[in-house]
């Protein structure tokens, strides 16, 4: 048997927020929550198939539930099931993506290369890629494996 893993995917934690609710189409409950003050629940028309099919299907979502955008497909998942099947996307620094994007696309290194280069006196890299991959060694690796996000500049 072979195992394969999921390609990254677009998924948006539900907040009960105007904007979730207006972006999504999410129909709140007319059941409101004494405490809160809140909808008891949220539900929303999600496509089975894709955007122009008429086999919409309805489901019940709650705040902490996530909105997953796969294809031309859109879920709902539990928290607690996304938090045991998805890991987040390794956030790296602009300068480590030059980096390995540099030596991955343009010398075509394998992860061991790229990472004994990033330390060679020869090729070295700037000491700060050099010094966060150094102290980052588990997400470089992450993000070579499985893609990255760069980090925002602040």
């Amino acid at each position: 048997m072979k195992f394969y893993r999921k390609q990254p995917i677009e998924a948006e934690q539900f907040d009960g927020s105007q904007k979730l609710v207006f972006g999504y189409n999410v129909i709140p409950s007319g059941l409101i929550d004494a405490i809160t003050g809140k909808p008891v629940y949220y539900s929303m028309l999600v496509d089975d198939v894709c955007q122009d099919s008429y086999d919409d299907t309805g489901v019940v979502l709650d705040v902490g539930d996530w909105i997953v955008k796969e294809a031309d497909e859109i879920e709902v998942i539990a928290d607690d099931v996304f938090k045991q099947t998805y890991a987040e996307m390794p956030v790296i620094p602009k300068a480590v993506a030059d980096y390995m994007n540099d030596y991955n696309n343009l010398i075509n290194l394998s992860f061991h290369s790229a990472l004994y280069e990033a330390f060679d006196d020869l090729f070295a890299a700037s000491q700060d890629v050099e010094h966060w991959i150094e102290h980052n060694s588990d997400v470089f690796a992450r993000a070579w494996l499985d893609g990255y996000v760069v980090e925002k500049e602040k």
